[in-house]
């Protein structure tokens, strides 16, 4: 058996916390470990980490990486999609590839997985896929299917029809519901959620989509390095839309452990712990005579008075407050959002980096100032800018400087400056985070006034993410 997890999507349903730079599976909405690495871990049971495929795309791959030795899963393979083109050429593409690089039989089970649920108890998620391996191999398409415990309006349905094995042929699919249809459902009973997960032979992967998608299918009988050099012209499809709802094997196994999607803020209400007023609290939050309440704090207090089932989520730039059970309008303003151009639909203040991350706490005309946090061991582009220069003061940490042919070490509150146009590079040879204050000025300070000349990640290659080797 293989593992296909899929974490390529800029989820917009978590907005502010989730955006296209740092999406809902690398988020810690539960505990110490992100939503990606707990999906990882869950597997670690059932298969090695050599055996588990994770599909994303080149912006996320230094965050998988990171997940990768959270999760102790160093050995899992990353595959990354040359553009993005939904679920259904995801999946035909991690399939060729463990037929192509991990030598796999047609009669080998795949395993498709989203990375952004949580699943309890593990003990009984692991009998629930081995029971879907089993019903896979009698060369059906296996989906999991939740019990509904209230009419969800946000997720799809599956009706369930005749007994098969220890689970059910599929009678319907259903779109997700308005709420009266929603109810419906659950008053006639034997409707289920679709989870997402499936299971399912090569041969039977094949053979459906061969019937439903020759297009996919096409390209995909091509080998890898094929498929990967047309990928841009793979259909834009979800596998339900493109298989799954069409074909005639496809069974359902109902999910006995718990499971929720995290597709919204009610669901992240659903799982925190409450107060005895029925408050979910997280960061300098004070309610008062508040109940059924959430409250998100990250970089100020806030205060909530008289409140009732109101959702508040605040980062450092957007505060996001919605009544209860409107949550999954969440992403319509994401979509407004976009088509204003405003930059907070995609970018967090503080931006991630294959070698730490930036902060941005002011900016104005001609001026911009960052907090830049490199991690251990690593170390910048060689680089250089021809609108700005920059003045670099050290926090915490000793930083390792060149700035044209000159090289030198920077201690704490100590600073050097960076003139325009020269190159320069900044390091961290210690054990410690290098912390320091940046401050830009200049005619123009986005991120696109960058030259890169050397680069241990590979961006100073603007074609690298299109050559970048598909099994890092």
């Amino acid at each position: 058996m293989k593992i296909i997890i899929l974490a390529g999507g800029g989820g917009s349903r978590l907005f502010p916390l989730s955006r296209t730079s740092y999406p809902k599976q690398f988020l810690k909405l539960n505990g110490e470990k992100s939503l990606l690495a707990q999906t990882i871990g869950r597997f670690l049971d059932l298969v090695n980490p050599s055996d588990i495929v994770i599909v994303t795309n080149y912006d996320y791959v230094q965050l998988v990486l990171a997940e990768l030795v959270d999760a102790q899963a160093q050995e899992a393979h990353i595959l990354l999609e040359p553009v993005a083109r939904n679920t259904a050429p995801a999946i035909a593409y991690a399939v060729r590839y463990c037929i192509d690089k991990l030598g796999c039989k047609e009669d080998e089970v795949m395993f498709v997985t989203p990375s952004d649920h949580l699943i309890s108890p593990l003990e009984m998620f692991a009998e629930n896929v081995r029971g879907a391996v089993g019903m896979a191999e009698s060369h059906k398409i296996v989906t999991l299917g939740i019990q509904p415990n209230s009419p969800e309006t946000g997720y799809g349905y599956i009706k369930s029809g005749q007994p098969f094995a220890s689970g059910f042929n599929v009678d319907s699919f259903h779109e997700k519901p308005d709420l009266s249809t929603a109810k419906a459902y659950l008053a006639e009973g034997g409707f289920y959620w679709n989870s997402g997960m499936f299971a399912f032979t090569i041969a039977c992967f094949l053979e459906e989509l061969r019937a439903y998608r020759w297009d996919l299918y096409a390209l995909a009988h091509k080998g890898l390095e094929k498929m990967r050099e047309n990928f841009s012209n793979s259909p834009n499809i979800s596998f339900d839309y493109a298989v799954v709802e069409k074909s005639q094997q496809v069974v359902m196994l109902p999910l006995t452990s718990e499971w929720t999607d995290i597709g919204s803020w009610d669901a992240v209400y659903d799982v925190m712990e409450k107060d005895t007023d029925g408050n979910a609290v997280l960061g300098d939050c004070l309610p008062m005579d508040c109940t059924n309440t959430l409250m998100l704090g990250h970089s100020r207090m806030i205060a909530g008075i008289g409140l009732e089932d109101i959702l508040i989520v605040e980062t450092g730039d957007v505060i996001v407050v919605a009544k209860k059970g409107q949550s999954q309008k969440v992403k319509d303003l994401v979509s407004e959002l976009k088509a204003n151009m405003r930059s907070e639909a995609d970018e967090h203040i503080t931006v991630y980096r294959p070698w730490g991350s930036y902060t941005i706490l002011s900016s104005g005309q001609g001026f911009k100032i960052k907090k830049i946090v490199v991690n251990p061991g690593q170390i910048l582009s060689l680089q250089m800018h021809n609108h700005r220069s920059e003045h670099w003061i050290v926090l915490s940490g000793i930083a390792e400087v060149t700035i044209g042919s000159t090289q030198h070490s920077i201690y704490e509150n100590e600073s050097v400056f960076v003139p325009q146009t020269a190159k320069h590079r900044l390091e961290n040879k210690g054990i410690l985070p290098l912390v320091i204050i940046e401050v830009q000025a200049g005619s123009y300070l986005e991120e696109d006034d960058i030259v890169r000349f050397e680069d241990i990640y590979g961006r100073q290659d603007s074609d690298h993410a299109n050559r970048i080797a598909v099994d890092l």
